[in-house]
């Protein structure tokens, strides 16, 4: 890990996990209920739509249904979406560590972006309860749902990113909590570091093939500056 931290220039967070617990005060399967109520009611042709708790995989889908991006079904479940994104930055959770690994990488130097699935409304909003949006200044990539629907594990946002910081790959690290995070950066040739909050995550993360995982951004503080006090 030494030589990951050594290495990065920039530093490309995902945002749900590794940040924050964004959905904390707000159960997943009850904003899935709550897409389909708003957006699916009514509509013909809804058995597309499988009895999944997770509303990025009811986005995906959605945009894999050309019917519904035609009809603009697929975008209002992305704009439903966002909303309760939004609610529910406020109330996110801190990651342990994670505000002081913003300040302590931004203050030695290195570069910060966010790569992640969420809305970029979504993360600014809570940036702003932390007083760290400073640091991720026009470096915020959520999704983008202009034309095709690009989540990871496509690159997309991690390339974005790297052009808004103007750093070359393999400068670049990305601290992820999730085997897309894994399979992005690799797409993107960016170093991967996991954090896995729980034996799952590490064990999901480890057979996606991570060389390299930590429990706690604790440990990434330290890498980065010894003489930190956490």
């Amino acid at each position: 890990m030494r030589d990951l931290i050594e290495a990065a220039k920039c530093v490309l967070f995902d945002f749900d996990g590794p940040i924050c617990h964004l959905f904390q005060d707000r159960p997943t399967p009850g904003i899935a209920e709550r897409l389909r109520e708003a957006v699916l009611a009514g509509e013909e042709g809804d058995g597309w739509l499988p009895q999944t708790s997770d509303p990025l995989e009811i986005l995906r889908l959605a945009f894999e249904q050309p019917a519904l991006v035609e009809r603009g079904i697929a975008r209002d479940i992305e704009q439903a979406l966002t909303k309760e994104e939004v609610q529910a930055a406020p109330g996110a959770f801190p990651t342990a560590y994670a505000d002081t690994l913003i300040r302590t990488l931004a203050a030695t130097g290195r570069q910060l972006a966010i790569t992640t699935n969420n809305s970029q409304q979504a993360v600014e909003r809570y940036l702003q309860t932390r007083r760290t949006g400073e640091l991720f200044a026009e470096r915020i990539h959520g999704r983008s749902s202009e034309g095709a629907l690009k989540l990871k594990p496509d690159p997309d946002c991690l390339l974005r990113a790297l052009e808004s910081t103007g750093t070359h790959a393999k400068e670049a690290l990305m601290i992820g909590d999730a085997p897309r995070d894994l399979e992005a950066a690799r797409a993107a040739g960016v170093a991967f570091l996991g954090y896995a909050r729980n034996e799952r995550k590490a064990d999901e993360l480890r057979a996606a093939g991570a060389e390299h995982t930590v429990d706690t951004l604790r440990d990434v503080v330290l890498m980065v500056d010894p003489r930190a006090h956490v």
